[in-house]
């Protein structure tokens, strides 16, 4: 398995996204993912699959310690007092001491970012995470993160695909020496895995065109994708990646499909998006 390091971490550059995974389903699943060969398992509180990403983990032949856990904190919960909160109640449903990485899931309208920060900081000072990180920052609010925490915030995840362009962001990224995390890295195939620019390649490297789409994610410098799937098959085929690159004119080629801008996680509480 390839890995990211950056600020003193190395993650896996490929993780298994658990979003919508529920219950006994989800167990399984994450058992097949660690047991195929996957390090890097991602979830949140929202997610409502904790409990199950904890016992897919216990059922596995894989040591903790050889796993990176992810999990999330929602923004009702970013209060100094509610965070910790919110965190020891994750790492209980988990059946963890502590996770690899905790992230701020989306940004909170209301609850300082200052105070936050300093929550999050305090919640890896007590040992409950090795790593802090944010999701769903703009530019803007990335820099603001970063200026207020005492730690190092070591990735960004963001939604991320070739229907959507999110230039400015990962340049940001970047330039605070973060790594970018992709969800929905595959889009939601159609009209993605039937375009020629994808297909044809597919067709070139004999493979498929979701694992075309994550050899470009993997591509681009400190860029880590969590697909997440409910089919054993396509869970083990999205981690068969590594035996092939794309040439630069072929990255570019796909690069063109982010003109069309489609953005899918876009909710009420979300942050007014870098333009």
């Amino acid at each position: 398995m390839e890995t990211v390091d950056v600020q003193g971490a190395s993650i896996p550059a490929i993780g298994f996204g658990t979003w919508t995974l529920k219950g006994e389903q989800a167990a399984s699943l994450v058992q097949h993912a660690l047991e195929t060969g996957y390090r890097h398992i991602d979830t949140a509180a929202l997610y409502d699959n904790e409990e199950a990403v904890g016992a897919g983990i216990r059922s596995s032949s894989v040591a903790r310690d050889d796993i990176f856990l992810t999990t999330k904190v929602w923004h009702t919960d970013l209060a100094r007092g509610e965070l910790q909160s919110a965190v020891r109640a994750s790492l209980d449903r988990l059946g963890v001491e502590s996770v690899d990485l905790l992230l701020v899931h989306w940004p909170s309208k209301i609850i300082p970012l200052a105070e936050t920060m300093e929550a999050l900081n305090d919640v890896a000072a007590s040992g409950y995470t090795r790593y802090i990180g944010v999701s769903n920052f703009t530019v803007p609010l990335l820099s603001e993160a970063v200026k207020l925490s005492q730690r190092p915030l070591i990735c960004n995840q963001i939604e991320y695909h070739p229907m959507l362009n999110q230039d400015k962001v990962l340049k940001a990224c970047s330039d605070h020496g973060m790594a970018a995390v992709s969800y929905c890295p595959l889009f939601r195939g159609g009209d993605l895995f039937t375009d020629s620019r994808v297909t044809s390649l597919a067709g070139k490297y004999n493979k498929s065109p979701a694992q075309i789409v994550l050899r470009w994610h993997l591509q681009q410098p400190n860029v880590i994708a969590i697909p997440r799937s409910t089919k054993p098959n396509r869970i083990s085929e999205n981690l068969d990646v590594f035996d092939f690159s794309l040439a630069d004119e072929e990255m570019r080629s796909i690069d063109q499909l982010r003109s069309n801008g489609i953005r899918m996680c876009d909710f009420e509480f979300a942050p007014v998006w870098d333009g």
